[in-house]
């Protein structure tokens, strides 16, 4: 053990805003050697899922370990939005700290209520600026060392989120000398295929990469502020996205493109280092990580007719150091995903159940149109696309590989091969072929709501959760989504 070093078993999270695989060690072009590094030294998982690409929602996963129609959180917590989580759930940062542990927060919050989270030190900022925020992080860890308390830190870097701009990324503000502009030209860039490769999108995607280089020089300040205070080998590290890029087919859909996200974790004890692992992890599955590495446990025990029984995920350390998919005995090999809304006027509810091979989507206000978030209707990308096919021919445009008409207007279900169409494009849910399939992932998912107490399990236009006392005086309802006013009738009189 190092000079200096402590016996606790510290937390570290580092929490970016709006990031995707784009990553020099997922393979993009973007250079991030400080984060590469940390994936060098640790776990990279390459199947690591939100279960909501949505900003407060995604984070009110990993704080509670639970999913966002259980813990209350169905969208942003800001501004005229005003999602918070519900009064009897408990959060990590609440748990560490009535567990001993200095909490605290640097940067971006976005959850709420505020008495809900017991962050002894907070910083709460929307600077970009991230040698100030590793300033901050040196001086949690002094405070834990000299308080000698374990500390459980939530970094909540804003990059690469975008500023309020059309097309900017925070790049040109001022920052100190520590901090480097890496400029990317929009001719060199290579946009992903899940979106158009237009002028606008290039532009978009140069400016987004320079701000996540400046994330990447962050981490690395914090990382060496924490080596330096001799407490790197008595720290688990978890380095993640809230969501995808703020991109259409991105960000606020359950496409893989705004779910499936970095995640790396550097555990101390860890034998071997520099792992991809295949296997799949849910944020969900974070704050039962937490308990597992700090030998902590925690039951809800909450009797009220809404409350979960049992967090919704699972500790994937006994599994972290495995470089090939487990078995389904040791590991689940599927993820559940629950979004409801992104900004309070973007209702959209959608629950997913993806397994290795196949995505199932059900599309609850499927009859409404698909909202655009704020930040992405104001996009110059956003501009490009809608017209970038000429007048009298808008009906072709295209999001990526996909009519922009589908897009906006989507099916009650969907179902892809991730094998054959990872982009999630060609919906099988019609096809007779994928019928059975369709129907074992219905169901599955469908078992999931029940058994999670999700309201938003319909039948005939209604949530049958809601109605639950009515079913159980007897009351038949149609078995179908919706309710067909061509077809009134329940049952024959």
């Amino acid at each position: 053990m190092p000079d200096g070093a402590s016996s606790h078993k510290n937390i570290l999270l580092l929490i970016a805003d709006d990031l995707g695989k784009n990553l020099s060690c997922y393979g993009s072009q973007v250079s991030t050697p400080n984060i590469d590094a940390l994936a060098n030294e640790g776990v990279l998982f390459t199947h690591a899922f939100t279960s909501t690409a949505s900003c407060s929602n995604s984070r009110s996963v990993i704080y509670t370990g639970l999913h966002t129609h259980q813990n209350g959180q169905y969208g942003l917590a800001g501004k005229q939005h005003h999602f918070v989580i519900f009064d009897h759930i408990k959060t990590s940062p609440t748990f560490f700290h009535e567990q001993g542990y200095l909490t605290a927060l640097i940067g971006k919050v976005h959850v709420g209520p505020e008495s809900a989270y017991s962050w002894e030190v907070k910083h709460e900022s929307s600077t970009r600026d991230v040698s100030w925020v590793a300033d901050k992080a040196e001086e949690v860890f002094a405070q834990a060392k000299k308080d000698d308390k374990p500390f459980f830190l939530t970094v909540g870097y804003i990059d690469p989120h975008r500023d309020m701009t059309r097309s900017g990324f925070g790049n040109d503000a001022t920052y100190p000398d520590a901090i480097k502009d890496k400029v990317y030209s929009p001719a060199d860039v290579k946009v992903p295929e899940y979106i158009n490769n237009l002028s606008e999108t290039r532009f978009e995607f140069s400016e987004y990469y320079r701000a996540i280089n400046r994330l990447d020089q962050g981490v690395g300040m914090v990382l060496d502020n924490l080596k330096a205070s001799g407490m790197l080998d008595d720290t688990l590290v978890i380095f993640l996205s809230d969501n995808g890029p703020p991109f259409l087919n991105s960000k606020t859909t359950l496409y893989d493109a705004g779910i499936c996200l970095p995640f790396i974790v550097r555990h101390p004890n860890q034998a071997a280092r520099g792992i991809r692992n295949p296997n799949m992890v849910s944020y969900v599955d974070i704050f039962p990580t937490l308990q597992d590495w700090t030998n902590t446990s925690y039951k809800l025990t909450v009797n009220a007719p809404h409350a979960p029984s049992k967090l919704a995920g699972e500790s994937f350390l006994p599994i972290l150091e495995k470089p090939d998919l487990v078995s389904e005995s040791q590991w689940k090999h599927h993820i559940f995903g629950s979004h409801t809304f992104h900004e309070s006027t973007n209702y959209w509810p959608t629950r997913i159940l993806r397994t290795r091979r196949y995505k199932y989507h059900r599309n609850v206000a499927w009859r409404l149109d698909f909202p655009f978030s704020a930040d992405l209707y104001g996009s110059l990308a956003w501009d490009g696309i809608r017209h970038s096919q000429p007048k009298g021919r808008e009906d072709e445009v295209m999001v990526g590989s996909r009519k922009l008409k589908d897009y906006i207007f989507r099916p009650a279900e969907e179902l892809y091969d991730l094998e054959s169409d990872e982009l999630e494009v060609n919906n099988l849910a019609g096809d007779k072929e994928f019928a059975s399939i369709l129907l074992e992932l219905r169901t599955r998912l469908e078992q999931w709501q029940k058994e999670t107490l999700d309201p938003w399990l319909y039948r005939d236009g209604v949530s049958q959760r809601f109605i639950q006392h009515h079913l159980d005086a007897g009351m038949v309802v149609p078995d179908r989504f919706d309710l067909d006013l061509g077809n009134l009738r329940i049952r024959e009189e």
